[in-house]
């Protein structure tokens, strides 16, 4: 639902402003229901179908039905697949549905394997319950995603909202509300006790009068939430506000301080005991990301080793026969948290070529130090398989920033605010930035700089999937070639 700047006279009431307001607590018990139904129908029918219900193991197919139900809700609910915003983007959470879907099957299936009864469950049952169920739970939630934003298009689950605020909190709050557009959400209009200061709009939005009318207004008109946005350091007033609001049958929330604008507010995480208190910056991998980010890293980089052994091999070879030397070529790089590790490649450069006073010098085009071999494993990547043991060891990831040389860290760290914001997650093979053209040579500061915003971006904003989307794209950087040498 687009927000709306022509609001009603405060006094009109011959049209009310939406039909019912939406509440998460009823979307989210409904997919409750829903994914509930989905997987019980689902097992019983397979079971009747394929067993049949004269089954001297019924009771135990039944039992395996109800612990499947079960597991699934609670790991549904622990990777809060049953909030707002997952029912509502429902592609969006894939990684999540997928992972805690499969656990469940896996712990029913270690759990019977311990009691010495897998055997009596029928493999083909096991499948077409975990597909059916499966199917039927993306689809019902598809259909609920669906169900919703139609309705919301013809102004069905619109909250109605007023700000009290006119200064510099609520413009800049109704100006963000314009450019995001929350489809659920429209704005009635701004109350202020200081009307000769607010004037006669805020952000295109009506002064509908002081806070008297507001009260008036609200027991009128179907108001759903009141948000004030005043500065915090005004606390009598906002005590005093919140006092008279609060004989209202309706939702009270404080908007942002100015500097929120600046910062991502997020709730505390519960280990906090709910103290009075928002978080600005996080880390950008926590809780089951580290898991999955980690499973990622070591089954991905052992099946690449494994597969791309004997092209190692022939490598080596190759780079002995091409120039003496070591076939390995190690160097000294910043990781994680600014913590110092080896980086591994072949070694694609003559074994005499030693750096102008200490500093690291970047391969340039035609760059006379790489050999012919090194030429070639440089222009197709192939330089960086020996990192894939990097990332066994912890020090490296399949996808994330490029580790620099550690002089470069230094140079560039003084030049670019927020340089090493790009170190909150371990370096990677290929990157966010590497794929979207910004690898090679820098040789102006703004290509750096380019990098960095793009290496902070995908630190605050993983995801499996965003790894994923990275690594399939590398595959077609790599064949390209592009700035490689």
């Amino acid at each position: 639902m687009n927000v709306s700047h022509h609001m009603p006279d405060p006094m009109d009431l011959s049209k009310d402003q939406g039909v019912y307001p939406i509440s998460s607590t009823i979307i989210s018990g409904v997919s409750i229901f829903m994914d509930s139904m989905a997987v019980l129908v689902s097992g019983f029918a397979a079971c009747f179908l394929l067993i049949g219900a004269s089954s001297a193991n019924i009771e135990l197919y039944a039992s395996a039905i109800l612990f499947i139900w079960i597991a699934i809700f609670m790991f549904f609910h622990f990777a809060g697949l049953y909030q707002f915003d997952p029912i509502m983007s429902p592609m969006g959470y894939w990684e999540k549905f997928v992972v805690a879907y499969i656990t469940s099957f896996l712990m029913l299936l270690a759990i019977a394997f311990s009691f010495k009864v897998s055997h009596t469950f029928s493999r083909l049952w096991v499948y077409s319950f975990a597909i059916g169920a499966g199917a039927s739970i993306v689809l019902l939630r598809l259909c609920l995603w669906g169900v919703v934003n139609k309705l919301s298009s013809k102004g069905f689950f619109v909250r109605n909202v007023v700000i009290v605020g006119g200064g510099d909190q609520g413009r800049r709050l109704l100006n963000y509300i314009n450019e995001v557009k929350p489809r659920f959400v429209k704005i009635l209009g701004v109350f202020d006790d200081r009307m000769e200061l607010a004037g006669a709009e805020v952000a295109g939005y009506g002064v509908k009068g002081n806070l008297k009318d507001l009260v008036r207004f609200a027991r009128r008109k179907r108001v759903d939430d009141v948000i004030i946005a005043l500065p915090w350091s005004a606390e009598d007033n906002l005590r005093s506000i919140v006092e008279r609001l609060r004989e209202l049958p309706i939702n009270i929330y404080l908007g942002s301080d100015l500097i929120g604008f600046h910062m991502e507010f997020r709730p505390p995480p519960s280990h906090f005991n709910e103290l009075p208190m928002v978080e600005v910056a996080g880390k950008p991998m926590a809780g089951w990301s580290v898991v999955y980010k980690f499973l990622e890293d070591i089954i991905l980089a052992s099946l690449i080793i494994i597969v791309c052994l004997p092209m190692m091999a022939l490598i080596a070879v190759a780079i002995k026969l091409d120039s003496p030397g070591p076939v390995l070529f190690k160097q000294r790089r910043l990781g994680f948290n600014n913590k110092i590790f080896n980086v591994y490649k072949f070694r694609s450069m003559r074994n005499n070529c030693s750096p102008v006073d200490g500093a690291t010098i970047q391969a340039t085009r035609n760059d006379l130090r790489v050999t012919r071999v090194g030429k070639f494993l440089r222009r197709t990547s192939l330089d960086e398989l020996p990192q894939l043991f990097n990332v066994l060891n912890g020090t490296m990831s399949l996808v994330g920033p490029r580790p620099h040389a550690i002089d470069h860290n230094e140079e560039y760290s003084k030049k670019i605010y927020g340089y090493f914001a790009r170190h909150r997650v371990k370096p990677g093979i290929t990157g966010w930035a590497q794929v979207n053209g910004l690898r090679g040579e820098i040789d102006v500061l703004e290509k750096m700089e380019e990098r960095v915003r793009h290496d902070i971006y995908y630190a605050e904003n993983w995801s499996l999937g965003f790894d994923l989307k990275i690594l399939a794209k590398t595959a077609l950087v790599v064949l390209s070639g592009d700035n490689a040498y």
